[in-house]
């Protein structure tokens, strides 16, 4: 069949679409999200800050796939560079090919951390590559990470991602079935925006410890002052590496993410998502000496650090992040984005507030969600103790709105979200607001 045939096919009812993912897909999904019944919708195609269901419906994105899409989901610039990498080649292996090396100059340019790079096909990839480096450069076993953090889908990082409540800090534990349990002995866990643990976790095990891994922004909970300068102080004096995952803050809160945002370099930052544009390309950055423990001529020395993938530097994927961060590096890029995201904040808290609701607009630059908490949360278990279910049952009425949002998960403002987006999801929320009241 020709390839204009196929475009030419209509999409299939969603109810026959369920029909198939129900009998080939666990829970009809594709990992760690389904959507209840009622609400769940099939996407068809996107155009700018909105998704159109097989059904024809329209919803106003706010998921922007995992924070990754912060220009949309088909930004004409982004899609003229994948169309003409495709003509040229859209898969090599073993080599080197001209996109990618002129992306990674582009990267060191970018990242304040970045004496050297190495590219990775996912988030979840680069932390663990990240994580393997620090263990190869300092001889040490442990990392210290921080309650609630989400650092991919790797075993070790399968550990106090999702707490249902306090953990006898430093013991992990285990989210998923199937991870080894010699695995929880190498992984920390302290509470995040509490130095105080931090450094007694650090006495007690520091020569032990690799690497202090912190997302910068933990979901939608940012750094109280002096944070993430203790973990860099706490990190130098204990001859630890600070790793910043930057997969959801790079890019998107500055155009040095994270680093230049707080004005902290970490020793290594991994990134996914939004490296590749939306595409399969991640990478980790940082300090030379230790990147430069992949190099593949360190094979069979006792500190090298494997890392291979065939999907590394993916042309198309390079092509698509070059042309991201080319949007991106445009002058007053991320100012005018935050500050068109902090004046949305203001009035859906309005709306909240209007409905008598004790919920808050949580988070800062284009990170929100909203909380039925009385003060913006410090830690996980801050958001654990708020109403959830509420939130959740607020969420829900938001989707049958057509306001796309995960129930309880974080959501992003995208520079592509039109005014009339945004005054749709104001209207969306009234409507949520009486109906749970």
């Amino acid at each position: 069949m020709a390839e204009t045939d196929l475009l030419a096919r209509p999409v299939r009812a969603e109810t026959a679409l369920y029909e198939v993912a129900e009998r080939a897909l666990p829970g009809a999904g594709l990992g760690g999200y389904a959507l209840p019944e009622d609400v769940r919708f099939v996407v068809a195609e996107a155009r700018g800050g909105r998704l159109i269901s097989a059904d024809r419906r329209e919803y106003v994105d706010f998921v922007g796939g995992a924070g990754a899409n912060i220009l949309g989901a088909n930004h004409p610039a982004v899609v003229a560079a994948v169309q003409a990498q495709a003509a040229k080649a859209l898969h090599v292996f073993g080599t080197l090919n001209t996109a990618a090396i002129a992306y990674a100059e582009m990267l060191l340019d970018v990242i304040p951390c970045a004496e050297k790079l190495i590219f990775t096909t996912t988030g979840s990839e680069a932390t663990a590559y990240a994580m393997r480096m620090a263990r190869a450069f300092t001889g040490r076993d442990k990392i210290l990470k921080f309650e609630g953090a989400y650092h991919g889908n790797h075993d070790y990082a399968a550990f106090s991602q999702f707490p249902t409540g306090p953990a006898n800090y430093p013991l992990a534990s285990a989210d998923t079935g199937g991870v080894p349990r010699l695995l929880q002995d190498t992984m920390l866990v302290a509470p995040y925006n509490d130095l105080e643990v931090v450094e007694q976790v650090v006495r007690a095990h520091g020569h032990e410890i690799a690497a202090i891994l912190v997302e910068p922004v933990q979901r939608v909970i940012f750094p109280a002052p002096g944070f993430l300068e203790g973990l860099r102080r706490i990190a130098d004096q204990h001859g630890l590496l600070l790793i910043f995952d930057e997969v959801v803050t790079g890019f998107r809160l500055a155009l040095g993410g994270a680093q230049e945002y707080f004005g902290i370099k970490p020793d290594l930052a991994s990134y996914g998502k939004i490296v590749g544009g939306g595409g399969p390309l991640g990478c980790v950055a940082g300090r030379a000496d230790v990147i430069g423990l992949t190099h593949p001529g360190k094979k069979g020395q006792p500190d090298y650090a494997y890392i291979n993938g065939t999907l590394h530097g993916n042309p198309i994927a390079a092509a698509a992040g070059h042309a991201t961060l080319e949007v991106l590096s445009e002058p007053g890029f991320h100012e005018r984005l935050n500050a068109r995201a902090e004046r949305f904040y203001e009035e859906l808290q309005a709306v909240l507030d209007r409905h008598r609701l004790p919920a808050i607009v949580a988070g800062r630059a284009s990170f929100w969600q909203i909380l039925f908490a009385a003060e913006p949360p410090r830690n996980q278990l801050d958001v654990l103790a708020s109403d959830q279910a509420r939130s959740k049952a607020l969420d829900l009425e938001l989707l049958r709105r057509g306001i796309y949002v995960l129930p309880n998960v974080r959501r992003f403002i995208s520079a592509v979200h039109t005014d009339e987006d945004l005054a749709l999801a104001l209207d969306a929320l009234d409507d949520a607001c009486r109906a749970i009241s």
